[in-house]
């Protein structure tokens, strides 16, 4: 059983790391988007089971898709990833509906776990 899933990171670098942590009978199907607008445009057009997402982005950030996630009753897992760790922020994104917040880089180990945990692997 695949996922859809959407990976959404202004950085190239990241997604493609992120994208070779993916264990390969996770998707049938990945995207990627490189700003939360991007990100916001394919999940109200695609069903998408999985959103990998940074919190950092030009245009709009990971919390406003977040929030955007929430207002508009978009059913999805969220996975934050980003390299800020502060206590408040991981807060915040788990009260806004994120499944989890995982540190960048993100290891495949740490990523599996948490995906098994969540019923995706």
């Amino acid at each position: 059983m695949g996922s859809s899933v959407l990976v959404c990171d202004d950085s190239n670098l990241a997604r493609k790391q992120l994208l070779r942590s993916l264990p390969e009978q996770l998707s049938t199907k990945t995207q990627i988007a490189t700003n939360g607008e991007e990100a916001l445009e394919i999940l109200r057009s695609q069903n998408i089971d999985i959103l990998f997402l940074d919190l950092t982005m030009p245009v709009l950030d990971g919390v406003g898709v977040l929030q955007a996630i929430k207002d508009e009753n978009i059913n999805i897992a969220v996975f934050v990833i980003s390299a800020d760790i502060q206590p408040e922020m991981q807060s915040k994104v788990l009260a806004l509906g994120a499944k989890e917040f995982l540190r960048k880089p993100v290891k495949t180990e740490v990523l599996n776990e948490h995906l098994t945990k969540h019923g995706f692997l």
